[in-house]
């Protein structure tokens, strides 16, 4: 090789060296930047076709090196709208393009980040620092299920609304032998109750209340959320059979005849009702089904339902003190209530969590991965756009989970990046050199034909 090769093959080794140390300046420039991912630098010789006995080293050109799928660190931020990937996916997000009547319009093209510093913008939805918006998929608040294609999240402040009560769920031990204020272990009998034909009135109410046990106290709700409280009690009727009873809240003492305690299936006419039945190991035996009507007992047009599926049974239990041993009583019914809280699940669930205690899932957010993430084009924002190199993005967190309340830091290490700047500027220095060399060897040829 000529003097004049070696002198190019040195350009080409700065023209390198001076890319590698452009990465390293933007690596140390976004070392806290959100969900940065670092760009190494690898090199590669292009070698002349010589004979084999005129080889030669050739000169060098410089490429970028992805490292998408290298994660940065974590760190806690007490913002519940803020998250962090674990793994190798992507959020799913999008950019405003314009906006209407001052409501963002969207591109229709995802991007791709890493960057999950999401708030609430003032029309309600999800946007990062760098003003990309996450999108994802509105989720049934009853059923969990997807509603249409996935799009930019939004958030909704209102009322999550009344729900009236149509199921109480009982489940608890109800004892052998119901230790009531009128049982007597010498009179037998003395632990069971009867009803009257004209049911419990106000004057049958102190005997019904000396021969039965409470089964606790729940609180029900008609369709605009206005609260009723009743009370059940258990009466043994029989060796292995019980009624349930509750507080009517129809009441009246002005009616005439007016029940203040309806047994389940009863109702407040003079029809039988329903025998809970226990085998004798203390299994239900009737009614079958696990639920049965609590006729009478009707909150805004709808009829109670009492559940005891999750497990009613009879057996001796000395820790209730001969009571109902009441493991869980609750209903299904709620009122009107504003958001108190919202947080994200593992697998990347919006929830909401209300003043009246409900929670329920707002949405899911879109999340990809690609079978060569190094490959994806780099974007402002700590974004990434397709590639044909990348692959097409596949739907999901690819074993990873999402970290609500998280941040991921940029995967930049500092110190690491000093060592490569000094060894990049010493190989730049080096090849200068090479060029100051190459000079003066032409200038002593010159100096020969003086």
């Amino acid at each position: 090789m000529s003097l004049f090769g070696a002198m190019t093959t040195s350009v080409t080794g700065m023209r390198a060296q001076s890319y590698a140390l452009e990465n390293i300046s933007s690596n140390i420039a976004n070392s806290q930047t959100t969900g940065y991912k670092r760009v190494d630098t690898s090199f590669m010789d292009l070698v002349p076709d010589y004979p084999l006995s005129q080889q030669i080293g050739g000169t060098v050109m410089a490429f970028a090196h992805g490292t998408n799928t290298i994660s940065g660190s974590y760190q806690a931020t007490g913002n519940a709208t803020n998250m962090a990937i674990t793994g190798d996916s992507f959020f799913q997000v999008r950019k405003a393009v314009g906006s209407v009547a001052g409501v963002p319009t969207f591109s229709t093209s995802n991007l791709y980040s890493r960057r999950g510093d999401f708030g609430v913008d003032r029309n309600g939805y999800l946007v990062n620092g760098a003003g990309y918006f996450l999108v994802g998929s509105t989720l049934d608040a009853t059923t969990g299920a997807a509603l249409g294609a996935p799009a930019p999240i939004k958030l909704s402040a209102g009322l999550v609304p009344a729900k009236a009560s149509a199921t109480v769920e009982f489940m608890g031990n109800l004892p052998e032998t119901p230790h009531t204020s009128n049982y007597d272990p010498a009179v037998p009998g003395s632990d069971r109750y009867a009803v009257p034909g004209t049911g419990v009135t106000l004057a049958e109410e102190a005997n019904f209340l000396k021969r039965t046990v409470t089964g606790g106290t729940v609180t029900l709700y008609d369709g605009v959320g206005a609260p009723t409280t009743t009370e059940l009690r258990w009466a043994k009727t029989g060796p292995s059979t019980w009624n349930v009873y509750y507080q009517n809240p129809a009441y009246s003492a002005a009616t005439a005849g007016s029940q203040k305690w309806i047994a389940a299936g009863r109702g407040t006419t003079a029809a039988a009702a329903t025998d809970f039945t226990f085998d004798t190991k203390g299994a239900v035996t009737a009614p079958t089904g696990g639920a049965t009507a609590m006729t009478g007992l009707t909150i805004g047009g709808v009829t109670m339902q009492l559940d005891f599926s999750k497990g009613l049974t009879q057996y001796n239990d000395t820790s209730s003190s001969g009571g109902v041993n009441v493991r869980s009583l609750k209903q299904d019914g709620y009122a009107a209530g504003t958001v108190n809280d919202v947080s994200v699940t593992a697998d990347g669930r919006i929830v909401a969590s209300y003043s009246n205690g409900v929670t329920t899932p707002l949405a899911q957010v879109a999340f990809a991965h690609f079978n060569a993430p190094n490959s994806l084009k780099r974007e402002d924002g700590s974004t990434f756009s397709e590639t044909l190199e990348a692959g097409l993005p596949l739907d999901g967190l690819n074993g990873g989970g999402v970290m609500g309340g998280q941040l991921e830091g940029s995967n930049t290490d500092i110190a690491e990046e000093f060592s490569k700047m000094i060894v990049t500027q010493q190989a730049y220095s080096a090849n200068t050199k090479i060029i100051t060399t190459v000079q003066q060897m032409l200038q002593d040829t010159i100096n020969i034909v003086r």
